[in-house]
């Protein structure tokens, strides 16, 4: 991608930042970078990043992701929600020792459905799953993620501010067509884990 020097400087500072995160560079940071600016971006990183990974421990990675993958379905991001659920698959088979009935590459083409079919969909996927408990959470998200309801608690905060920086993810891969990479969490530096999953969807 084309851009002067310091565009190229921010790209390869946030890129190294998340491979420590998630053991790969994101596809997306780059083009974040492009639209923003670099000064933006970085400001979008200060002001998001830190927030995020509190977010990771307060709810969870399991909720935080979840939420994160309900709110690039509602917008439809292909590229978000695909690096949200194939997350989701792999901490639930860490956890539970299961896959999800549904498959990254599945959930992640369920964009652009009407909400109730949606809605409905996922309670499927999570009641099949033995997530009841998060039934009640998904439509909390999906109806902050939608504007149908403003957000009451500490948490539901941090299901808005999550609205706000993947909305922005979401923006971003959607008009660059930014093709699916890997799962967008800690649990993708787990090689072994990833090889179990791969053998285990085979």
């Amino acid at each position: 991608m084309a851009g002067g020097v310091l565009d190229r400087v921010v790209v390869r500072s946030v890129e190294i930042a998340v491979r420590a995160l998630w053991g790969f560079t994101p596809r997306v940071m780059e083009y974040v970078v492009a639209d923003l600016g670099p000064w933006r971006a970085i400001g979008w990183m200060a002001a998001h990043m830190p927030r995020y990974q509190r977010t990771l421990r307060v709810l969870g990675p399991l909720r935080a992701h979840l939420a994160c993958l309900a709110i690039s379905l509602v917008n439809g991001c292909r590229y978000c929600a695909f690096g949200q659920a194939y997350a989701l698959d792999l901490l639930h088979l860490r956890d539970r020792g299961a896959l999800l009935p549904v498959d990254a590459p599945t959930l992640s083409t369920w964009t652009g459905l009407p909400p109730d079919e949606l809605r409905a969909r996922l309670h499927l996927v999570l009641e099949e799953a033995g997530l009841h408990a998060e039934v009640v959470w998904l439509d909390t998200v999906l109806d902050l993620a939608t504007g149908t309801q403003a957000p009451i608690d500490g948490d539901e905060a941090r299901v808005a501010h999550l609205v706000v920086m993947i909305g922005q993810l979401n923006r971003v891969g959607i008009a660059h067509g930014i093709a699916p990479d890997e799962a967008h969490d800690a649990v993708n530096r787990d090689a072994a884990l990833r090889a179990r999953h791969a053998e285990l969807r085979a």
